[in-house]
C-alpha cells in the first residue's frame, strides 16, 4: 500500500530586479533591443517589468542566460554586457557597500545580506595568507554554473569593488565554474588577466591588504540605518527561512555531487555543528531532509517518465539496490510498482 504524504511546502527562490534593469541599459547601448531579447529568451514565459521593488523568480534566470549568445550573435555577450553596465547603488545593499567603513566591511556586507540580491547566491569570503578570496556561486536546479551570466556578474562585481575602494581594487586571480571559451582576448582585455576554468567556484581572488582599504564615502550612521533596513528585508523573505534554503541546497546538487552535511554547511556560510543546532531548534535533522528532497525528486522524474536508473542516479544513489529500498521505505513498495499505478492516481 502506497503513502504519498504532502511534502513539506517550500518558497521559491526569487532575486531581485537590480540586475535586470541594468541588464536592460547594458542590451540597449549594445544595440539591442531589452524588451526583445528578454521575450525571446523567455519565449512566452509571463516577465514582470523590474520594478524597484519587484522580485523576479530565480530558476527562471537560466531561459535568458542560455539564449542569449544564439540571439546576440556573440559569443562573449556576458563580458561584453559587464563592459556596459554602469554600476551604482540601486538597492539597500548597493547603498551598504559605499556606506562601509572599508572594503572588509563591504563585503562582509554582501555577504551578509546576499540574498536580498538573489535566493541563489552561495557567497562567502574567505582569507589565507596573503589573499583574500570573493567566492560568488550562484546555483540552480539542474542547470551548472551559466558562462555568460557569471562572467557578466564577475566583471559587474569588480567594477563595484573599484568604486568602493576609489579605484585601488585589484585582481590576482579569477575562478570560473564554466569550461574554458574557444578564446580568451576579451577575458584578458577586461579582467585584466586570463581566468582559471572549471575550478570548484566561481571566484574574485585579490590582495588580502585591499580588505582594510578606507573608503571615502563611509558613512557610520547611514551604515547602521541602512543595516537595520537589509535585516528587516532579509527577515521578510520566506524562502530565506533555514529549511528551504537546506532544501534548495540538496535539490540543486543532488545527483551532480556528495550532498552532506559539512557541505551544505559550507554553502550556507555555517559550521557543521552550527546547521545541526538550527536545524534541531526547528525540528528537523538534515539527513530527513536529504531523504525528503531525494524521495520528491524521485517522484517527480518517474512520474515524468525517466527511467529508473536515471532517476535513481538523479537522486544521488551510485546503484539501484540502495535506491530500492530507499522508495520502499518510503511509498512502501518498487518504483516500477508506483509507476504502474500512476494512470489510476489522475
Amino acid at each position: 500500500m502506497y503513502t504519498d504524504p504532502q511534502p513539506a511546502s517550500a518558497a521559491a527562490l526569487t532575486h531581485s530586479s537590480t540586475l535586470r534593469r541594468l541588464l536592460y541599459e547594458a542590451l540597449a547601448e549594445l544595440g539591442l533591443d531589452p524588451t526583445e531579447t528578454y521575450r525571446r529568451a523567455y519565449q512566452g514565459l509571463p516577465l514582470a517589468p523590474p520594478l524597484l521593488e519587484a522580485r523576479e523568480g530565480h530558476d527562471n534566470a537560466p531561459l535568458f542566460w542560455q539564449a542569449l549568445e544564439g540571439i546576440s550573435g556573440d559569443a562573449d555577450i556576458g563580458l561584453h554586457l559587464g563592459e556596459q553596465m554602469k554600476p551604482r547603488p540601486m538597492d539597500v545593499v548597493g547603498y551598504l557597500l559605499l556606506a562601509s567603513r572599508d572594503l572588509r566591511q563591504a563585503l562582509e556586507s554582501f555577504v551578509r545580506f546576499q540574498h536580498i540580491l538573489s535566493g541563489g547566491f552561495a557567497a562567502r569570503l574567505e582569507e589565507r595568507d596573503g589573499s583574500a578570496r570573493l567566492i560568488i556561486d550562484l546555483n540552480y536546479r539542474g542547470v551548472g554554473s551559466l558562462r555568460q551570466q557569471m562572467e557578466c556578474l564577475a566583471l559587474l562585481l569588480q567594477k563595484m569593488l573599484a568604486s568602493v575602494s576609489d579605484g585601488d581594487f585589484r585582481l590576482s586571480a579569477i575562478d570560473f565554474r564554466h569550461a574554458p571559451p574557444r578564446r580568451l582576448d576579451e577575458h584578458r582585455r577586461l579582467f585584466g588577466l586570463p581566468p582559471r576554468f572549471a575550478q570548484a567556484h566561481d571566484a574574485l581572488i585579490f590582495p588580502r591588504a585591499l580588505l582594510g582599504r578606507p573608503s571615502r564615502s563611509a558613512n557610520p550612521r547611514l551604515f547602521a540605518l541602512l543595516c537595520a533596513q537589509a535585516e528587516q528585508e532579509l527577515a521578510e523573505l520566506a524562502e530565506n527561512q533555514l529549511l528551504n534554503r537546506v532544501r534548495y541546497w540538496l535539490g540543486a546538487n543532488l545527483g551532480v555531487q556528495a550532498c552532506g552535511l559539512a557541505g551544505c554547511a559550507r554553502a550556507l556560510d555555517l559550521t557543521p555543528a552550527a546547521l545541526q543546532r538550527a536545524l534541531a531548534e526547528q525540528g528537523r535533522g538534515f539527513r530527513a531532509l536529504h531523504d525528503e528532497v531525494r524521495r520528491r525528486r524521485a517522484l517527480e522524474l518517474l512520474e515524468a517518465g525517466q527511467a529508473i536508473r536515471e532517476v535513481a542516479r538523479a537522486c544521488g544513489f551510485a546503484e539501484l539496490s540502495p535506491f530500492y529500498r530507499a522508495f520502499r521505505r518510503w511509498q512502501g513498495g518498487t518504483p516500477d510498482a508506483y509507476r504502474a499505478c500512476l494512470p489510476r492516481r489522475r
